[in-house]
């Protein structure tokens, strides 16, 4: 007997709760520490239910990461649309994923040291999914040091960018002495170079 839509909208409801649960969880506690028990509880299912939804804890690890690298790409793509000034795209690029990291429930960049945990395929899946994920940054930052606002966008200051704003994850509290705004403010005035007196920005 078919499902009805109601019943696959419910159980994409679960998945997508497993997902945000399980990489809040191993961010948190790390994957080995994290037991499936542990996940279901945090969703209110039985111990058993996840492996309903993914064959294994691997799985959930590598759907959790690709999905949400996928998912956070469509809003970075959402947010810079129309945006051809590359500071301003780069503000907005920082202004976004911190907002994810920091406000939202996709803990997905963080979880990269926890891939060591995965077969050759799985990882070369998520290599993919980061590679997507980092195509706007890399544009932006080409076309920033064609104007001279950086010193290279070589792939080396990407990734200390992407590490600096991931980072803040760890020591980041919404107590309201710092601002995401203000946060993604200092963190672009910080990589780029002043432009010279009457240079128009």
């Amino acid at each position: 007997m078919p499902r009805r839509k109601s019943d696959s909208g419910l159980e994409q409801n679960r998945r997508a709760d497993l997902l945000r649960a399980a990489a809040r969880l191993f961010v948190e506690k790390g994957f080995a520490a994290t037991t499936t028990r542990d996940i279901a509880e945090a969703v209110g299912m039985r111990s058993g239910s996840p492996f309903y939804h993914f064959r294994s804890k691997q799985a959930l690890l590598k759907a959790a990461m690709i999905e949400g690298l996928d998912a956070g790409r469509e809003r970075l793509l959402a947010a810079i649309d129309g945006i051809a000034e590359p500071e301003r795209r780069l503000r907005v690029l920082v202004r976004t994923h911190l907002g994810t990291l920091l406000e939202g429930d996709c803990r997905s960049p963080l979880l990269v040291s926890e891939t060591r945990a995965l077969d050759d395929k799985a990882r070369g899946e998520i290599a993919a999914a980061f590679d997507r994920y980092q195509v706007p940054w890399q544009q932006t930052l080409d076309a920033l040091a064609a104007e001279g606002r950086l010193a290279s966008a070589a792939p080396p200051v990407r990734l200390l960018l992407f590490g600096m704003l991931n980072w803040s994850s760890h020591w980041y509290k919404p107590d309201g002495a710092l601002s995401v705004d203000a946060l993604a403010e200092a963190a672009v005035n910080m990589l780029l170079r002043t432009p010279p007196t009457g240079t128009p920005r």
